[in-house]
């Protein structure tokens, strides 16, 4: 692929003669795209198909795949950013460019390590079996001839020669419906999964597929040329590495957040310190939770962990005074004496709000961007990611989370969807069934459950008799800590009425 800063005209031009590139709505990515395209192209067609990819592994999670639910979210997501959505259309020309293009920008950013690897083919798969069971049996024809899986159809004297074996060896087929429905004549190889699961009739080293599992030989076949082109993809980094345009674009992909960045202040001086404790409870996602209640304990937080919680309060409303006070007064009931703290502490502190240094302003940690961080030893963390499955659960029973909900979040976490494991946690301790949202921020989990708690978004379930979505139970959480209070006291509820309710305002 090249890479320029010229305008379309040319392109627009080209673009008749590029048509037969694209016979057919669906591809299997074979072939790389050799022409120019401006870097801000390349950026906004690689963060669209990532926000798309993002999409499909939530509604991957949040419903049962090929449901209408299912189906009309991902339409209406391929719509909105401007993917094919409909094979039959003739005029998406440059949905389908858009869509050849993208796809092997994000192969390249998501080639880079084994994780990334996994989850990229993971939900462009799942992308494909949409696309690929909305085609019409004639454009599914079509597409095998494309893609050179031209399978045999077998004959009608063939079939009705072997209609008892086919009823009795394909699940859920009648005579009749084995007389209704075609059959391909499939090499073994090619239909693995389907034998070990006893869903087809096998004679002479030949499968007899019916047309309605036909996908899985499809995507078998897209898995494995995909999974080998992203093998091929990382071998050839250190050549793309060396581009001083590409490699930072790349990088931002893989571990790139698509949402707002929660860098503009609008809530600053809207919290008080004192608000502080009950918000940990009511209304921190987990990992902020968690460092919380580890400051108030230890005195102290590593630098890691420093960023990721002071960015976060940052983002929630604390001014810099406000921080200043906060980790001044933490700090020097530890080990930390006051005049070291001014010496040392205060000046990150005022670096994070753009004070010192290059006067940066820094943006609060999205999800992404701590799961992909540093083990927590550096302080960083994601209790998803980085805790171990036992001692989450402990976590998690200590706050009170129902046995089945731990068993949903320790099954997100072992599928390694741990944004979705913090989103089930946030409808577990606020009681709702879908809170209706993509959870990607800790900043937009914070936003979200102060929305909800003051009435600004509907809950699916009615509240429980505990109090504000569990906050009884969750309230006897202790605070090793003298001067801390360790009670939800009736000032602090007064308090968060009102910043309940701005938090509803736009």
């Amino acid at each position: 692929m090249e890479f320029s800063s010229r305008g379309r005209q040319k392109h627009a031009r080209l673009a008749g003669d590029r048509r037969e590139q694209y016979p057919h709505s669906l591809q299997f990515y074979l072939e790389p795209p050799t022409e120019c395209i401006s870097l801000v192209e390349f950026e906004s067609f690689a963060v669209d198909r990532l926000k798309l990819l993002k999409v499909v592994e939530n509604l991957g999670v949040s419903y049962v795949r090929g449901t209408d639910v299912y189906k009309s979210k991902l339409e209406g997501e391929l719509r909105k950013l401007k993917f094919p959505y409909r094979a039959l259309a003739e005029d998406d020309y440059e949905a389908r460019r858009k869509d050849h293009i993208s796809h092997f920008i994000l192969r390249l950013a998501y080639c880079q390590s084994e994780d990334l690897r996994r989850w990229f083919l993971q939900q462009e798969m799942d992308l494909f079996r949409y696309r690929f069971n909305e085609l019409t049996e004639s454009l599914m024809q079509k597409f095998l001839e494309h893609v050179h899986l031209s399978f045999e159809a077998i004959g009608e004297d063939l079939k009705n020669e072997l209609a008892n074996e086919l009823s009795a060896s394909t699940p859920g087929f009648s005579l009749s419906k084995v007389k209704e429905q075609m059959f391909y004549k499939v090499g073994l190889a090619d239909a693995v999964d389907l034998f070990r699961a006893r869903k087809v009739f096998i004679k002479d080293g030949f499968a007899y597929v019916p047309f309605k599992e036909i996908d899985v030989i499809v995507l078998n076949n897209y898995r494995t040329k995909l999974s080998k082109a992203l093998a091929l993809t990382a071998r050839s980094l250190p050549s793309i590495q060396s581009d001083e345009r590409l490699q930072p674009l790349l990088n931002h992909l893989s571990h790139s957040y698509v949402g707002p960045d929660y860098s503009v202040q609008k809530n600053a001086g809207r919290i008080s310190l004192d608000q502080i404790d009950a918000l940990s409870v009511k209304s921190f996602p987990l990992c902020m939770r968690q460092l919380h209640r580890a400051l108030r304990e230890s005195h102290h937080l590593r630098h890691g962990g420093r960023m990721q919680y002071g960015l976060f309060l940052k983002g929630i409303g604390l001014t810099l005074e406000q921080a200043l006070e906060f980790w001044k007064k933490e700090f020097i009931r530890g080990k930390v004496d006051a005049d070291k703290f001014d010496k040392g502490y205060a000046y990150s502190i005022r670096h994070n709000y753009g004070k010192e240094g290059k006067r940066t302003d820094y943006t609060p940690y999205s999800c992404m961007k701590i799961i992909m961080s540093n083990p927590p030893s550096q302080g960083t963390y994601c209790p998803f990611r980085h805790s171990d499955p036992e001692l989450l659960k402990q976590k998690l029973q200590s706050y009170k989370i129902s046995p089945s909900g731990i068993t949903q979040v320790l099954e997100l976490v072992k599928g390694m969807h741990y944004q979705l494991a913090c989103q089930k946690y946030f409808e577990l301790t606020h009681d709702v069934d879908d809170i209706g949202f993509s959870l990607n921020h800790p900043n937009q989990y914070f936003t979200e459950s102060q929305k909800l708690l003051s009435g600004g978004r509907e809950p699916k379930k009615e509240f429980n008799n505990s109090g504000n979505f569990q906050q009884k139970n969750n309230s006897q959480e202790s605070i090793n800590s003298s001067s801390t209070p360790t009670s939800l006291n009736a000032k602090a509820d007064t308090e968060l009425e009102g910043l309940e309710a701005y938090f509803t305002e736009d």
